[in-house]
């Protein structure tokens, strides 16, 4: 029997996960999930983990009132509010997309300035601010916050058993950062899947995912690895047109309910 065997939320895009065990969702996939991002201060294009890899140390604990904690090895922890209504807008870049959104203000600003090294913002994305999919893949007014491309990604335990038996080592899930991890299938099935149902949700499977240098970051210590593991090999036998590919996008169809033991039924 499939089920969902695990649950993660980044709040900050780029920063630590958070290990759930149940999980509401909206338009934009898992409640809070990367619904903040640090932005270069003068151009405003987003900071990730490939360019500042001691991003993966960063905590970020969402709260239900949509506000953050931020924490550090190093640094006093501080408290973000959820950006008023009437908050200053910014104008940032992510990927191709450019828009406008809530800034979270100078004390926030300050401290994230002082963990990067460089002038540093932090920025939340309202609902109503956020991008839209890729053109071609999914549904017209499909819409995602500060993830890479869109909502929910999924990962099958199978298909990283499989990765780690090739690459040799352990090789933890978080490297990945999916939000939903599936047992119970193939290695690699979730490639074949549609749609599928957890709970009482059913989800749309739209594209791969295609991975980047990212995953050779240690989740842990956010230390790169030398032999580009585990992306080396990926490009050995996970390669497509567009990349390594390891894990699908997800695209939920309505609000709901997640919780991990869940059934997970494939629809087509």
């Amino acid at each position: 029997m499939l089920r969902l065997s695990a649950l993660y939320r980044f709040p900050l895009k780029s920063g630590k996960g958070q290990a759930l065990h149940q999980a509401s969702l909206d338009k934009l996939g898992l409640a809070g999930d990367r619904r903040w991002m640090l932005v270069d201060e003068a151009s405003g294009r987003f900071l990730t983990q490939r360019a500042v890899p001691s991003m993966s140390q960063l905590s970020a604990l969402w709260n239900p009132a949509g506000g953050l904690t931020l924490a550090a090895p190093g640094h006093s922890s501080i408290e973000v509010d959820l950006p008023a209504d009437d908050a200053q807008l910014r104008g940032v870049t992510i990927w191709r997309d450019t828009l406008r959104v809530p800034d979270a203000g100078a004390a926030a600003a300050a401290w994230v300035s002082e963990f990067i090294g460089k002038p540093t913002r932090l920025v939340q994305v309202p609902e109503d601010r956020a991008r839209l999919t890729e053109a071609g893949y999914g549904r017209d007014d499909d819409k995602v916050a500060f993830a890479d491309g869109y909502p929910l990604l999924l990962i099958g335990q199978a298909s990283l058993d499989d990765l780690v038996q090739k690459v040799g080592r352990p090789l933890e899930m978080l490297r990945f950062r999916p939000n939903l991890v599936i047992e119970g299938a193939e290695a690699f099935a979730e490639d074949g899947w549609k749609r599928i149902l957890i709970g009482d949700v059913e989800f749309r499977v739209v594209k791969p995912c295609s991975r980047c240098i990212l995953t050779t970051i240690d989740p842990q210590t956010g230390v790169r690895s030398e032999d580009r593991e585990p992306l080396a090999t990926l490009q050995k036998y996970r390669a497509q047109t567009d990349g390594a590919m390891f894990g699908q996008n997800l695209v939920n169809d309505a609000n709901g309910l997640l919780e991990v033991g869940m059934p997970v039924t494939i629809l087509e």
